[in-house]
């Protein structure tokens, strides 16, 4: 606010209002001044609700980290990009016209589960089978981590004392002398990627947990990130922000890290509020093509607070109420997950 002359200028956001400080006689001044507060009053109640919502970062549960810088490309919107124009071929090979999503999570231990340790735990080197392309770092590993079922074998540990990811394919702890199909680590404060044609503990050499759902997340009512899923064909290139690829040459698959979400005029009325929460977030923030695997299937993590009616709900969603999306003019450079969205 800034007083000039005979009128005061009040000036927020770049809008301006103006009033004069000329008045009829025996006017004290104090009606004046209550008309310009009040102007201001309206003026910035206008403006906040004008702004866009506010961006978060995602917060690690149990520590005092985040997934990665609010701007990175996991915690970017995409409700406003355009569709990309190998939408329709992509959809036709991972047969969205006959299969609906499919959570693969649920009661009671189903999903991926992770562990939070300090420095105080103890790390171990582990021998990998793709050591060319695997962080060789001692890993915070031990007989009690708690690691994936089914043939995967994941194991996705938080160092909160340094807020790093650390993140395994294929872990055996073998008696103290552990091995890995691959290893992969994160420093969750940066938007860093892995060199460009490295795996990680998945295919597409992308980070795991950043795209998983949580219960956590869904009881709050909100899901900011977009969420990893599989579909069985891919293609033997990747796009940004995937680093790898695993696939064929042929050219009407999609490759690892296209990113396809539910169409806006999806009806969400007769879901749960539980589903709505993570359908929601699959319209905004949309699907990241991490693995091969079965045609959209979406991951989240071990909790006993799952239920059947809720997942039911989301295998209810066909896969043709989606659309991939064009989400290129988003990066600022190759090697980085930093987003800009035009």
């Amino acid at each position: 606010m800034s007083w000039t002359g005979d009128t005061v200028d009040v000036r927020f956001h770049g809008h301006e209002v103006r009033e004069s400080s000329r008045r009829p006689r025996g006017d004290d001044g104090f009606g004046m001044k209550l008309r310009v507060v009040l102007g201001v009053v309206v003026l910035v109640a206008s403006v906040v609700l004008c702004l866009p919502p506010p961006v978060h970062a995602v917060p690690v549960p149990g520590t005092g980290c985040t997934l990665f810088p609010k701007n990175n490309i996991w915690n970017t919107r995409v409700d406003g990009l355009p569709v990309d124009p190998k939408s329709d071929v992509w959809l036709r090979t991972m047969e969205a016209g006959t299969t609906n999503l499919h959570p693969d999570f649920g009661p009671p231990d189903y999903g991926l589960p992770f562990d939070v340790v300090t420095n105080r735990h103890k790390t171990v080197w582990i021998s990998f089978l793709y050591s060319n392309e695997s962080d060789h770092v001692h890993y915070p590993l031990g007989a009690k981590t708690p690691i994936e079922g089914g043939s995967d074998h994941h194991a996705l540990i938080v160092n909160e004392s340094t807020c790093t990811l650390y993140e395994l394919y294929d872990v055996n702890w073998n008696g103290g002398k552990p091995t890995a199909g691959s290893g992969a680590v994160w420093d969750l404060s940066s938007n860093a990627l892995r060199p460009d044609g490295w795996t990680s503990a998945d295919a597409a050499g992308l980070p795991i947990l950043p795209g998983l759902v949580r219960y956590d997340e869904v009881l709050d009512g909100h899901i900011r990130h977009a969420i990893r899923f599989t579909t069985e064909l891919t293609r033997d290139t990747h796009l940004w922000p995937a680093r790898h690829d695993a696939g064929s040459t042929e050219q009407s698959y999609p490759p690892m890290g296209a990113r396809f979400r539910l169409k806006t005029d999806f009806d969400l009325s007769s879901f749960t509020p539980k589903a709505r929460v993570i359908l929601r977030a699959m319209q905004r923030y949309g699907l990241i093509l991490a693995d091969n695997g079965v045609n959209w299937f979406f991951q989240g993590t071990v909790d006993d607070r799952w239920r059947n009616r809720l997942l039911d709900q989301l295998k209810s969603v066909p896969a043709a109420a989606f659309e991939a999306v064009d989400e290129s003019a988003c990066m600022v450079t190759s090697d980085s997950g930093r987003a800009d969205c035009p």
